[in-house]
């Protein structure tokens, strides 16, 4: 789960990390508002929105004054934003942050997070902030400096110092640098995040640092854990399929292919989005509805994948293990009715009352194109889709 800049730098806030002094606006109405009554000096307005790019693409200003900030404000507010990240249809802007603008002397790039593959924590650091550091890695490596720590309940001075390396900090900022570093290495711990980047990391001209930008991502299956950073979701930046999938439980993901897929077991549901790919077409989606899932579990699975417009068929590819056959061909035959279904449709059981599961599937008089295995599923889906 991703959560916007302001909200970001609030959690940093909270943890001893500074930021720059900002505010947060929802509506238009409030713009002059808080902007007199709050903040009073050169200002820079930015665009909350899930992606990246923002600066490009308009959503990051920088004002002198007041009236000019008012202006730019109700300008950028409700405005569409189209970033690399957004794709051509854009997001439509939805709040705004603006904040107090500082004297830069030096600009760093830090972040930490789970590095799964060492089953270690990471942290990244570099003395080029403000830049894409993938174009930074990608062309000027030696500039990265990369530290992973086993966990523990604080970060070592050792890795501390490795982690600084590259800053190069007067002795005034090192105590500050220290500092953050802990904090953000509590935060990830604590909040069960993924990722939290700070870029930049910004020296002003008094030596002090100061966040200059801010982006968390937690995981989502310990959100349950953290109710207050569940509250944080901003469910405008979802994607509305799935935020219905998240409704009935179902670990759904969007694609760009054409063929959609309700699989039981994220491994098996990986391995179905291979081999449609393996036989020239696309995925449309990831689905798996879980174990244990009842017929109005299947039921809404059925609808969220043809809520899609890109999809042209669907592949069905069940492994009955607690999961029972029979339940999944009464949520499919109930769906199928309800939204008259027109598309191919192709279907692999195999397992528990597999059956009984294929007999409801046949008396239902649907159009139901049956395989005996994987690869069979995925070359009749193909060819039915083409």
């Amino acid at each position: 789960m991703n959560i916007h800049e302001h909200q970001s730098k609030e959690l940093l806030k909270k943890y001893g990390i500074p930021v720059p002094k900002g505010l947060v606006i929802f509506d238009k109405s409030e713009i002059s508002k808080k902007l007199t009554k709050n903040l009073n000096q050169s200002l820079v307005i930015k665009a909350q929105i899930h992606a990246g790019g923002r600066g490009k693409a308009g959503g990051i200003k920088i004002v002198k004054n007041l009236d000019e900030a008012v202006r730019e404000a109700n300008m950028m507010l409700e405005k569409i934003l189209v970033t690399p990240q957004t794709g051509p249809q854009g997001k439509k802007v939805k709040r705004l942050y603006i904040e107090e603008t500082c004297d830069i002397a030096n600009e760093f790039y830090l972040s930490c997070l789970v590095d799964r593959s060492a089953s270690k924590i990471a942290f990244i650091s570099s003395a080029e902030g403000g830049m894409d550091i993938e174009e930074v890695a990608k062309k000027n490596p030696e500039k990265i400096t990369t530290v992973k720590i086993s966990l523990s309940n604080s970060v070592n001075k050792t890795d501390v110092e490795k982690i600084l390396k590259p800053f190069t900090l007067p002795e005034k900022s090192k105590k500050q640098a220290q500092n953050i570093i802990q904090s953000l290495y509590k935060i990830l711990i604590e909040k069960d995040a993924n990722l939290i980047e700070i870029n930049p990391l910004i020296l002003n001209k008094n030596n002090n640092l100061l966040c200059l930008d801010a982006k968390i991502n937690f995981d989502d299956n310990a959100l349950y854990r953290n109710p207050d950073i569940f509250s944080l979701k901003d469910f405008n930046e979802e994607d509305p399929i799935e935020t219905e999938a998240s409704k009935y439980g179902l670990s759904y993901i969007k694609l760009d292919g054409k063929i959609g897929c309700m699989v039981n077991g994220a491994g098996l549901a990986m391995a179905t989005m291979d081999i449609i790919k393996l036989y020239g077409s696309e995925p449309a989606n990831f689905l798996d509805v879980g174990g244990g899932a009842s017929k109005e579990k299947v039921s809404a699975a059925f609808k969220i994948i043809l809520s899609d417009k890109n999809v042209k068929g669907i592949l069905i590819n069940i492994f009955g293990g607690i999961m029972r056959c029979d339940v999944l061909a009464e949520g499919v035959v109930q769906a199928a009715k309800e939204i008259k279904l027109s598309l191919p449709l192709v279907v692999r059981l195999a397992g528990t009352n597999e059956e009984l599961g294929k007999k409801i599937l046949k008396d239902s008089n649907l159009k139901i194109i049956s395989a005996g295995n994987l690869s069979d599923a995925a070359k009749k889906i193909v060819e039915a889709t083409n």
